[in-house]
């Protein structure tokens, strides 16, 4: 197949992957999918190898593989034309429980021709605490409704539904999920006869010359979570450490050292590791190398079990997916500029800045964007989501309408940003004001380590959380980077989100 051939099938499936993408958001109920595009889509060989992607959110992209390789497992040749595999346990296949996925077989005359799959963040699947992810959970059971590999019917929606504070959103979101796997599903027997293996083996050929580049070597980088949850025993830190061996055309990103997974939920399964890895990699070696499985096959990942990037059940993990995440990545990222200089910028702001709300019949969920890290000749962008997200945020005219709460105050923070000759970006001012009564968890981090610099750059500003008693300034109360706490009407809730560090020695 020639190059141009190769590249027009490599885009026209991305196209479908997009496609799906937009069904998915198009026909969503809730804020969280319709407005912030919190869900991914993308297709699957038959035996469910990455094929393509969306350019959607990377942590979920990363670790879908797992989810198609669960179905596989679980249905292997008694799926059949029409069947969805949905799932959300973390330890077969899933992230964290919100994050719902479903897989669908593509058949063409009764042959397999491949997978197409979508995830999506469902704002409430139950648990301790509206929106699925409590500060104070130590098992995977408080965290809401676990799902192994099934089938789809109506009998399993109906358990999700009632295990949800929103059932409705529950029912419009997965009807969105089931409505853009029929297209792709459609999309893909279109290309029956194509050479799909073309194209993850032209992954792998590129991705092995990107690391043949790079210098031979092994760098070691380490980094840490400021916590595991707001009681006084998990207000500890944790260790992520990394050793990056490159040996010609190969790389093996060992975790050994990093701590045990900790009696709280800042704990990743194996899967999100290996979507940090993969993103961070495919950054710094260069980001036109095609997302599909071929490209990590020249790639070993050592995550030892019972880890906090790689945990086992029944460890909670809701912030596994959000927080922990983002801090491999740092890690991936730091080696990688030791090993390759001048492809890599400074640390972003290394966080989610998770935010749960649950009021009367509504929860609303939302990341929260920050600094962007410097890069080399480039400052880094101001108020952006970073690293494992890449989410959109929730306008304020949609969150007031859907939400008993008032935008108060959103605007950059000023000075957040680390000094470098290439300035780190700027985090987020904002204030909520309560409408009524509700129950708020925090699930975030750098409030106490601080983004890094790189190259001479200076670090970016860490977050803070407040609580202000009705509005008033004098009262304010700093609030734990992780804590699930209850507020009254005409409360407000200020988030400061850090900002990046700078990149080069400052001017």
């Amino acid at each position: 197949m020639n190059a141009a051939d190769l590249q027009i099938l490599i885009s026209r499936l991305t196209g479908v992957a997009e496609e799906m993408g937009a069904v998915l958001r198009r026909a969503a109920f809730s804020p969280n999918i319709k407005e912030r595009a919190d869900c991914s889509a993308a297709l699957f060989t038959p035996a469910g190898e990455l094929l393509v992607q969306a350019e959607h959110i990377p942590v979920h992209l990363g670790s879908m593989p797992a989810s198609v390789q669960a179905a596989l497992d679980v249905f292997g040749d008694h799926i059949r034309p029409g069947d969805q595999v949905v799932l959300n346990d973390p330890f077969a296949g899933g992230t964290h429980l919100n994050d719902l996925t479903l897989v669908a077989p593509c058949f063409v005359d009764g042959r397999l021709v491949g997978w197409a799959a979508n995830r999506a963040h469902h704002a409430d699947v139950g648990g301790m605490a509206p929106g699925s992810i409590p500060a104070a959970a130590t098992e995977v059971y408080q965290e809401g409704l676990r799902i192994p590999p099934v089938l789809l019917t109506d009998a399993v929606e109906a358990i999700l539904c009632a295990n949800s504070r929103t059932p409705d959103e529950r029912r419009g979101d997965l009807d969105a999920q089931r409505g853009a796997n029929v297209v792709g599903v459609a999309r893909l027997a279109e290309f029956a006869g194509a050479p799909l293996d073309e194209i993850t083996g032209y992954g792998e050929r590129r991705m092995r010359a990107a690391l043949s580049e790079m210098p031979d070597g092994t760098w070691t980088f380490t980094d840490r979570m400021d916590s595991c949850g707001p009681e006084p025993d998990q207000q500890q830190p944790a260790r992520i450490v990394l050793t990056l061996a490159i040996a010609g055309d190969e790389a093996t990103f060992d975790f050994t050292g990093t701590d045990d997974q900790r009696p709280g939920n800042v704990n990743a399964v194996e899967a999100v590791t290996l979507s940090a890895v993969s993103f961070a990699l495919r950054s710094a070696a260069d980001p036109t190398i095609p997302a599909n499985g071929g490209a990590m096959r020249p790639v070993r990942v050592i995550a030892p079990p019972g880890s906090i990037v790689a945990a086992r059940p029944p460890a909670a993990v809701g912030a596994g997916n959000v927080e922990v995440s983002s801090r491999v990545a740092d890690v991936c990222l730091g080696a990688l500029a030791a090993a390759c200089p001048g492809r890599v910028g400074a640390a972003s702001q290394g966080t989610m800045n998770n935010t749960l709300i649950g009021g009367n019949g509504w929860v609303y969920y939302e990341t929260v964007a920050g600094g962007q890290g410097g890069r080399p000749g480039r400052a880094g962008m101001s108020g952006v989501q970073t690293g494992m997200t890449n989410t959109q945020n929730t306008p304020t005219e949609a969150l007031e309408r859907s939400y008993a709460m008032r935008v108060l105050r959103y605007r950059l923070r000023r000075g957040s940003g680390g000094a470098g000759a290439a300035a780190g970006g700027e985090g987020i001012e904002r204030d909520l004001l309560m409408l009524e009564d509700v129950t708020v968890s925090l699930i975030t981090d750098r409030r106490v380590s601080r983004p890094w610099g790189l190259a001479g750059g200076g670090p970016g500003a860490p977050g803070e959380n407040w609580l202000l008693p009705a509005g008033d300034e004098s009262r304010a109360e700093r609030l734990l980077d992780k804590c699930t706490i209850q507020l009254k009407a005409g409360d407000v809730l200020r988030m400061l989100t850090p900002g990046g560090g700078g990149w080069g020695t400052p001017n």
